[in-house]
């Protein structure tokens, strides 16, 4: 599994990175940015949940079964698409965890995500403790400071560090899955769906121009992927029938249909800014007729790589338990989040994109040279 990882990344290499003469190692991209800050929710969180008092935390086997330091709180078993993100950018080691930071390790990046959290501040608190995207950006903000004191207290040198650093911010599903779609426990759900998605973007622009104003300039913002179709939420909602929950997917769509215009908007208003926006609605197979639904309805594509808990901490994996044997070949490793291998076509085309739908105005890769 890892050779071919490997190979995967010399393929790229080979075929867009012609400019970079010189490797770290065999298979090291050259590094394109300076830093690389990650803010989003479980796809992305990479050990900021593990000392909260929170159902959302996985820092337990079966998760990080194929991972080099084993459970470290990445909610699948190997690589997130963070992760993979970075190494395509080029960088030596994975960011640290906000959790974790320290010295001048916070120079190439921090991973703020936070597993359960959203745009909302309520969003997931049933769950215990998250740090919602407001409380990411404190936590960023901190991090400034930090920077700026390595630098000597130059706030020059910090802004221009900064401004050529790549940023990502993938939230929304949270914001669903542990929001709106739980009308026992969130008022959020009484409200249309092409309303409540307008409240997410409205919030969601306060807190990107947030970031903008604390020197981002280079921010890729993720799309949802189709919610309907993860195991857990197909469970719930169809317990005898595992396909898509297609109400839930085109609520969700509303949501993203409102990205490209808040990228239009956002750049419109903020001078030398790059948003992008990255279609993952536009990585999934087509779902609706043909074999890829009558897999999913008899559960071989949307089944769990793992035996998911029930009750508190639903969807996750029973602590300790076996994994499926070929985690390669399975698109879920628990009940709502990718095995690597997910994570892997997550990245790979949000850095080079497969089609002109799959990012707009482009891809991660073009961003890191704008």
């Amino acid at each position: 599994m890892a050779y071919a990882a490997k190979l995967w990344f010399l393929l790229l290499l080979t075929l867009f990175h012609p400019w970079c003469n010189s490797l770290v190692d065999a298979g090291t991209l050259c590094q394109q940015v300076p830093c690389y800050f990650v803010f989003g929710d479980s796809l992305a969180d990479n050990g900021n949940n593990n000392g909260l008092k929170t159902q959302a935390k996985v820092n337990y086997p079966p998760y990080g079964v194929d991972f080099k330091d084993g459970p470290t709180g990445r909610f699948t078993n190997g690589r997130n698409f963070a992760d993979i993100i970075g190494e395509l950018l080029g960088l030596r080691d994975f960011i640290p965890p906000f959790a974790a930071s320290e010295g001048r390790n916070i120079m190439d990046g921090v991973n703020y995500a936070s597993g359960g959290c959203g745009i909302l501040p309520e969003t997931g608190r049933h769950q215990g403790e998250v740090i919602s995207f407001d409380q990411q950006l404190i936590n960023h903000n901190r991090t400034i400071s930090r920077v700026t004191a390595a630098l000597s207290g130059d706030k020059k040198k910090t802004a221009d560090h900064l401004n050529k650093c790549i940023y990502i911010a993938g939230f929304g599903s949270n914001d669903y899955i542990n929001n709106y779609l739980m009308p026992n426990l969130y008022p959020n759900s009484k409200i249309p769906p092409d309303q409540y998605a307008q409240k997410l973007i409205n919030k969601y622009t306060q807190q990107l121009s947030t970031l903008y104003n604390y020197g981002a300039r280079k921010i890729a913002i993720f799309g949802l992927g189709p919610i309907g179709c993860i195991p857990q939420e197909a469970l719930s909602s169809r317990p005898n029938l595992l396909g898509c929950v297609e109400n839930t997917n085109k609520a969700v769509q509303q949501f993203n249909n409102r990205l490209k215009p808040l990228v239009d908007d956002l750049n419109a208003k903020h001078p030398g800014a790059h948003f992008t926006y990255i279609n993952v609605s536009n990585f999934a197979p087509r779902i609706e007729g043909g074999l890829i639904e009558a897999c999913f309805i008899s559960g071989v594509l949307n089944k769990p790589c793992c035996k998911i808990s029930e009750g508190a901490g639903a969807g996750q994996c029973v602590p300790n338990s076996a994994p499926c044997p070929f985690r390669s070949f399975k698109p879920f490793f628990d009940g709502f989040h990718p095995t690597e291998t997910g994570h892997i076509l997550l990245a790979g085309r949000a850095y080079v994109s497969a089609s002109p739908a799959d990012a707009y105005p482009y891809d991660i890769r073009h961003l890191a040279s704008a």
